[in-house]
């Protein structure tokens, strides 16, 4: 069987992960009881979780010309990904994030992107036709708008990691996606205090397209359009360490059951169990788990392997 093929587009950040025993609540210093420095970011780490659980992934992303430039491409090149297309932008820098856990697995992120990498593209560096699947982030809307509009006019899927961003970078990305799985973050930034469910329902009837909310432990809500209702994917019952990477999991995963040709419920079942593995080992988007593994996870939870 040939491996679906998967471009990732978005974030690429230099992370420095601290862990410690809680999450600091006022001013001061803090000893850590762990730590490491990794290449990840949303798209970069979707594409590194679907590059284990079995893709051919690519990654479009953009970096600094400067020595942490070299360190992300080579970061996740190893794990597989093509690299190829991550443009490198004389003068600027790449993107940090300093990220501290906590042993409940609770995180606060703050990233930094450099307005002159994160600039626009003016055109697509590929083919986009080429993939069987799109997954773009918030992160850098340039080019996730010109890599889902490219992959919707192609006819190929094309998912939107719907995040914590701007409302108008929300409202313009969503009409070009064909797939809209959006965080409870993201769902609360254009629906105020709806709960997941209802917050699932009000962007797909706005949309049209497939939505999904992301709730963490509580599991996904997403509009079946063949029945025109809210319905919900259980997340697998884990004890979470680091929950750092876990929504990146699941898109990846979930762009790899789409890339397949698996029915939406499906995609999320694989998409959750991959997520819920990462989330019982510590280090970001390296705990992302192998086809084999997370299979076993989706009979287990729910009697099926796809």
């Amino acid at each position: 069987m040939r491996r679906a093929t998967l471009l990732s587009v978005g974030a690429l950040t230099l992370d420095t992960i601290l862990k410690v025993d809680t999450l600091p609540r006022e001013q001061g210093k803090f000893v850590a009881s762990g730590g490491m420095t990794i290449a990840s970011g949303m798209a970069a780490s979707a594409a590194c979780a679907a590059q284990r659980l079995g893709a051919d992934a690519w990654l479009w992303a953009s970096a600094g010309d400067d020595a942490a430039g070299e360190q992300l491409i080579s970061g996740i090149a190893a794990d597989g990904v093509n690299c190829s297309l991550v443009r490198r932008v004389a003068g600027g820098r790449s993107a940090i994030s300093a990220v501290i856990i906590d042993d409940a697995g609770e995180r606060v992120i703050v990233p930094y992107y450099d307005p002159v990498t994160q600039a626009d593209p003016v055109a697509l560096p590929m083919d986009i036709g080429r993939f069987d699947a799109v997954l773009a982030d918030v992160r850098w809307p340039g080019a996730a708008a010109l890599a889902l509009t490219g992959a919707r006019d192609a006819g190929r899927a094309a998912i939107l990691d719907a995040d914590t961003a701007p409302r108008e970078v929300l409202e313009r990305l969503i009409p070009m996606a064909t797939h809209v799985v959006a965080s409870e973050q993201a769902a609360r930034i254009l629906c105020g205090a709806l709960p997941p469910q209802a917050a699932c329902a009000a962007i797909a009837g706005r949309a049209g397209v497939f939505v999904a909310v992301t709730a963490g432990a509580a599991g996904t809500w997403w509009r079946d359009k063949g029945s025109d209702m809210v319905r919900h994917v259980a997340a697998p019952r884990v004890t979470a360490i680091d929950t750092l990477a876990a929504g990146d999991v699941f898109h990846g995963g979930f762009a790899v059951g789409l890339a397949e040709g698996m029915q939406p419920e499906a995609a999320l079942r694989l998409a959750s169990a991959a997520a819920a593995i990462k989330c019982t080992r510590f280090g970001g988007r390296l705990g992302a788990p192998g086809r084999a593994e997370t299979l076993a996870l989706v009979e287990e939870t729910w009697g099926t392997a796809g």
